[in-house]
């Protein structure tokens, strides 16, 4: 086989992985195929100016086939629970505490909330035999000497993890399941089975790696050194530091990844090069699987291995190293290992900014060659990775890191020093824990000048600009018109012509749409109403503002929208001093209303000197846009609105019966109960209630055939448009689906 065909068997299988996500997409890859054969056949025929030699039409014809079983590949890994998996077991009791008893698979780790994690193969429930794993998450003192083998049994809740249950926020459900994870546990107790002592593991090495780089150095230095030597998933780094280095567009700083195994190797080939090729080779794949061993089977990392592989190969049997050819021959065995990972965003990313630095890199090092080539260098590395990256960033999330590049050009000599002199004292930890923390604070001084720096820069104003999510079509036209720039002459002398089309399709398909779009968008945020009114380019923000709502929440679905700043924002509920600083934050607000004062909101709105504010007493209204909201009683509360034809009353958590209520089209309840009569004094069309203490019953005793009921708990967000038409993030509800 040509080496002409292995690349196009190669792209025919990735690209075959990523026709899944389009319905019939391998019957669209043999069609292209079948078509690409002709073609050849036909040009072949009429002149050998247009033949391509190396590209035979049966190849093209085996390549097709090869995609179109590509995806039957995908859908037979695609992970299901056994007949006798943990999630499959019938708990009828609501909140009821089980006994699990299985094995430690992973070391803990700590969550945002404070609390221990660890995954646990399940091999007994109530005495009957069981398989499957466990997302666990116990409270954190529970976790203390936990470590991976131990034998276990854990009480506690068990839950079936929900899907995104509003546009744009995190899907636990699909992140179990890349795990082939189908259940989790809210654990109370963890209780060990044996006390024997734990068997020997590499996380023992990273352990006293981590601990000896944070005995001197101290918190978050040592955690930060920790994780750009062996990567943020095996360091607990606090979410805090974590979140400032996405924020600024420095997560890959992050991810253990192709710049830790290049000084890995570096380092072992030059320390080796008295003793031969040979020993080169030898002691550069031991290096390579120990960094494996050490920070997980990550697909970043294995590509970075697979081609570190490559150039040990390539120096073993003294032959030229083609970047290119290593990247898709990585890819290739990476996806054919877990065809799952095409979906991976860390391996996504990965693959497109080596694919940046390898084919852009030299061209733009080219067009900087008035300066000197280091700084040109560190210039182009950033731009290169940028350019690949962004539109996949965009497509994800919708959210541009406005000062990314800059912050990567200041960063990179800081980070190189913190991840050569983080190796050198990693390897000393394993000799001499003290020797290890001696050389690790020695880097106290970069490390905190690059946490200082990652501050800086997540503090300027505007440090990201919300785009909102692009279209997978946009997606695929942007990467088309850079790579048309990097492999085309013709398109490489016009760069600009290309960059214009690239940047022109992602932003006036936004603009048109912000521009007519009316859209009314009630967040699942449990107890807390949280609504979101866009009409044209005017946003409308009514919530409480209570700071995991707006983290989690509120944030993730203004920013895929492409909301960079609130007109109105109406405060319902000022009971705590964090209420609407993460907003605050992040958005500039021209008009804030409350109903309760808060001195500390107070004096936070008006330190923005763009804002107005005003507290709303009983029976005051607000009009914004074609939006009047009237606040009927701040102590219950009760919040009447008029949008656009609808008539919609917003009642708290207490008994109505008493209250002199008008009729409303939509009633939206965040109380604790809403009874059938109060529902026919209203006589509303939409019932919407934000409230887990609504059971399945009474949702079926309200509903009638001219009342639509709709729950957030049940249904995720619920968005009205101009249409008239209510419609729920979640299209197959499932019934208590927080409960087994």
């Amino acid at each position: 086989m040509s080496q002409m065909s292995g690349i196009v068997f190669c792209l025919a299988y990735i690209l075959g992985l990523l026709s899944t996500t389009v319905e019939w997409g391998g019957y669209a890859i043999v069609a292209v195929g079948i078509t690409i054969s002709i073609v050849l056949t036909y040009t072949a025929s009429r002149s050998d100016r247009y033949t391509f030699r190396q590209v035979k039409p049966t190849v093209m014809l085996a390549a097709s086939a090869l995609g179109f079983l590509a995806t039957l590949y995908f859908q037979a890994r695609l992970p299901y629970p056994a007949a006798n998996d943990i999630s499959q077991v019938n708990n009828n009791t609501q909140q009821q505490v089980v006994t699990v008893q299985g094995k430690i698979d992973s070391v803990p780790r700590l969550t945002r909330s404070q609390k221990g994690q660890f995954w646990l193969e399940v091999s007994e429930f109530n005495r009957k035999k069981v398989t499957g794993k466990l997302y666990v998450t116990v409270p954190l003192l529970q976790t203390t000497g936990l470590y991976p083998g131990q034998r276990v049994t854990v009480s506690g809740v068990l839950y079936r993890p929900k899907p995104a249950s509003n546009p744009g926020s995190f899907d636990f459900q699909k992140f179990l399941q890349r795990e082939n994870t189908f259940a989790g546990m809210s654990g109370r107790q963890v209780k060990l089975i044996n006390s024997e002592p734990p068997p020997w593991g590499l996380w023992q090495i990273n352990r006293q790696i981590v601990r000896s780089q944070v005995r001197w150095l101290g918190s978050p230095e040592g955690q930060l050194v920790s994780s750009m030597v062996l990567g943020s998933k095996a360091v607990d780094l606090p979410y805090d530091i974590r979140d400032l280095f996405i924020r600024v567009g420095l997560a890959h700083a992050l991810a253990a990844s192709g710049f830790q195994t290049a000084l890995i190797l570096g380092l072992v080939l030059t320390l080796t090069k008295r003793f031969g090729t040979t020993w080169q080779f030898g002691c550069g794949v031991g290096a390579l699987f120990v960094f494996i061993g050490l920070t997980g089977l990550q697909p970043s990392v294995l590509r970075a291995v697979i081609m570190g592989f490559g150039a040990l190969i390539a120096l073993a049997t003294e032959r030229k190293v083609k970047p290119l050819g290593s990247l898709l021959i990585a890819a290739t065995l990476l996806l054919l290992f877990n065809p799952l990972w095409i979906w991976d965003l860390g391996f996504e990313l990965s693959f497109l900014a080596t694919l940046g630095l390898i084919v852009t890199v030299p061209a733009l090092i080219n067009r900087l060659d008035w300066m000197p080539n280091a700084i040109a260098t560190l210039i182009a590395v950033p731009i290169a990775a940028a350019l690949w990256t962004l539109p996949l960033q965009l497509y994800v999330f919708g959210v541009v890191p406005v000062y990314s590049l800059i912050a990567n050009i200041f960063s990179i000599p800081l980070i190189s020093i913190i991840s050569i002199g983080g190796i050198i004292s990693a390897i000393a930890a394993l000799v001499s824990p003290i020797v290890g923390s001696a050389l690790a604070w020695l880097l106290y001084y970069p490390t905190r000048s690059l946490i200082l720096l990652v501050e800086l820069f997540s503090r300027l104003p505007g440090n990201s600009y919300a785009v909102g999510k692009i279209a997978i079509w946009q997606l695929l036209a942007v990467y088309g018109a850079i790579a048309l720039v990097c492999f085309l002459p013709w398109w490489r002398k016009r760069w600009w012509f290309a960059g214009a089309i690239a940047v022109g399709l992602v932003l006036i398909p936004v603009w048109q749409i912000q521009a007519t779009v009316f859209r009314v968008t009630i967040l699942a945020a449990g107890t807390e109403p949280v609504m979101v009114i866009q009409e044209g380019r005017k946003v409308l923000v009514f919530s409480s503002g209570e700071q995991n709502t707006s983290q989690f929440t509120t944030l993730p679905f203004l920013q895929q929208q492409g909301i960079n700043q609130i007109d109105w924002a109406i405060a319902t509920n000022l009971n705590t001093n964090n209420n609407w600083q993460e907003l605050l934050q992040r958005f500039p607000v021209k008009n804030f209303y409350a109903a309760q004062e808060n001195a500390k909101l107070w004096e936070k709105v008006r330190s923005l000197k763009s804002s107005s504010l005003q507290m709303l007493q009983g029976g005051e209204s607000v009009t914004a846009g074609s939006t009047t909201f009237k606040l009927v009683d701040a102590q219950i509360p009760i919040w009447q609105i008029q949008i656009q034809n609808k008539n919609w009353l917003l009642v708290g958590s207490m008994n109505l019966k008493e209250q002199n209520l008008t009729n409303a089209q939509v009633l939206w309840s965040f109380g604790k109960s809403l009874d059938r009569d109060t529902v026919e004094a209203i006589a509303p069309e939409v019932v919407i209630i934000s409230s887990s203490s609504t059971d399945t019953d009474s949702l079926a005793n309200l509903r009638t055939d001219k009342v639509q009921v709709f729950s957030t708990v049940r249904d995720g967000a619920i968005q009205w448009t101009a249409a008239n038409k209510f419609e729920p993030t979640l299209e197959s509800p499932e019934t208590n689906s927080a409960l087994l």
